[in-house]
């Protein structure tokens, strides 16, 4: 395994920083090195968060993510902000906030988190979990999924089961090629 590079991005209140955590909790699990930082807006509430993750069996020479692996765009700023740097991986978005660049080369996959939160467990707050589940999928041998989901649980202080069930539905909405 070399280098992997996440940059999770969306706006406040989406649960971005919890889901880096969570992944680099999980690579740590798995005595992987990992780093984390945390950016966002200037605004108090509801502006850009970005959160990026690095893990590397290896010394991570740089925490700064330059070419994702995984660019997950929760927001339409979000992705228009960041989508240049997606040259090669998998870009996940959301479409209920995102509309793709379908002239870009790059892999899009639509997981339609938020949608599927309110659908499924009746609140918007279930839409992190979904996109770890998703992650947990798409990121097999590397991070292990009971690892995320172990991660996630500790890193998430409420909802336990709600959680459970909604990583559960992100796992199984990706299908692993």
């Amino acid at each position: 395994m070399a280098r992997t590079e996440v940059l999770v991005s969306g706006f406040g209140g989406q649960g971005v920083v919890r889901i880096g955590q969570t992944l680099s909790t999980a690579a740590v699990y798995q005595d992987l090195k990992t780093t984390m930082l945390v950016s966002h807006g200037t605004e108090t509430r509801g502006g850009y968060v970005r959160t990026q993750v690095v893990i590397s069996p290896e010394t991570i020479d740089s925490p700064v993510v330059e070419n994702p692996d995984y660019f997950v765009a929760l927001s339409k700023a979000a992705y228009n902000r960041f989508i240049h740097l997606a040259k090669k991986g998998l870009v996940i978005y959301d479409p209920a906030y995102v509309e793709p660049d379908s002239s870009l080369t790059v892999k899009h996959i639509p997981l339609a988190a938020r949608d599927t939160a309110e659908r499924e467990l009746g609140r918007e707050l279930y839409a992190n979990a979904i996109v770890l589940g998703a992650m947990a999928k798409m990121m097999t041998g590397l991070v292990d999924k009971e690892n995320i989901l172990k991660a996630m649980l500790e890193r998430i202080p409420r909802f336990h089961e709600e959680n459970k069930k909604a990583f559960e539905i992100g796992y199984s909405l990706i299908s692993k090629e």
